[in-house]
């Protein structure tokens, strides 16, 4: 066990949080730069900035770090979403080769996309990589053409997710000659090295709060991604993740996330808006205990900051003073 983190069952199996603690990762910056979300200074930021925040990140006891996936936006959403979205198999590759500890998530994969083979070789050789700390998030996506241009009905992205998924669970599995029959993918008698580390097999966490993905999470998933969600929601989301998974017979428990509101340590001294947590390490902590008190497992962070190394310090004060509290 480090940092509230431990493997579930005494032989092996797939990973989560220790029951009961509250552990916090967070989607790097600079990697996507939708108008949403990014700082005005990522524009100008690259690899060495990457570097730097997943190396605090390591240091300051964060579970895990993410990296989102776009292939290609169309004209229509350029200026809102922007062009800038890194591959997240190439960026936590690099990450993993400059870190020692914390987990890499892709928040998220559109695994409809690809055949689950081409998938399964490029995280299963992450993991193996990385020493096994890769968490494969997936989702359904959302931008129609980026199905169009690879022939991928958008319409039925959902039952593509669905089925890429239960392949996904045996091409990461432990079998090097895997077999999964399905209505869109088939495949047997086709080796693949090198396997995962982790086994069975790495974590699968769907992304995503429609009731579609909520089901996809309850039945399938390992773990959840909510997007958007208010903390008013989640409670009852979480409530009816519980109950579909324990309609569908599964019996071990979803990881269940949150994304936070925007984080300030201190008093930042600059308009950080009217939504962002500020103030000192006891409040933020306190607030945060809440998604605790909710069933929360892990929640993910996201600070304001006008650079890197304003990020940096954001990320070494909340690790140092306020994760220490937030178990308490």
């Amino acid at each position: 066990m480090a940092g509230g983190l431990v493997v579930d069952g005494v032989c092996g199996g797939v990973w989560r949080p220790e029951a009961g603690r509250l552990v916090y990762g967070m989607q790097l910056p600079v990697q996507s730069q939708s108008t949403l979300f990014a700082e005005s200074w990522e524009a100008a930021a690259g690899p060495v900035e990457l570097v730097a925040i997943a190396r605090a990140a390591d240091r300051y006891g964060f579970a895990y770090i993410a990296c989102c996936e776009h292939l290609a936006i169309p004209r229509r959403l350029a200026e809102a979403m922007s062009t800038v979205w890194y591959d997240p198999v190439a960026t936590l590759a690099h990450l993993a080769a400059v870190t020692e500890r914390v987990r890499l998530l892709s928040h998220v994969a559109v695994a409809g996309l690809k055949h689950p083979l081409v998938t399964a070789k490029q995280y299963a050789t992450l993991d193996r990589l990385s020493g096994g700390r890769l968490i494969l998030g997936v989702g359904a996506g959302h931008v129609a053409e980026e199905f169009d241009v690879l022939g991928v009905d958008f319409e039925r992205r959902g039952a593509v997710l669905d089925e890429a998924m239960d392949a996904l669970k045996v091409a990461l599995g432990p079998e090097e000659f895997p077999e999964f029959t399905g209505e869109r993918f088939a495949f047997e008698g086709l080796g693949q090295a090198p396997r995962p580390v982790q086994m069975p097999r790495p974590p699968l966490w769907v992304g995503g709060s429609s009731p579609a993905a909520v089901r996809r999470a309850a039945v399938r998933g390992d773990g959840w991604l909510p997007q958007g969600d208010r903390r008013a929601e989640l409670p009852g989301q979480i409530g009816k993740l519980r109950r579909l998974r324990t309609a569908a017979g599964v019996d071990t428990p979803a990881v269940i996330g949150a994304i936070t509101e925007p984080l300030y340590v201190g008093e930042p001294g600059w308009e950080v808006g009217r939504r962002t947590l500020s103030g000192a390490p006891e409040r933020i902590a306190q607030s945060l205990r809440e998604y605790r008190a909710m069933g929360v497992d892990q929640i993910q962070v996201r600070f304001r900051s006008r650079g890197c190394d304003e990020l940096r310090d954001q990320m070494a004060a909340f690790g140092t003073d306020v994760a220490p509290l937030l178990n308490g």
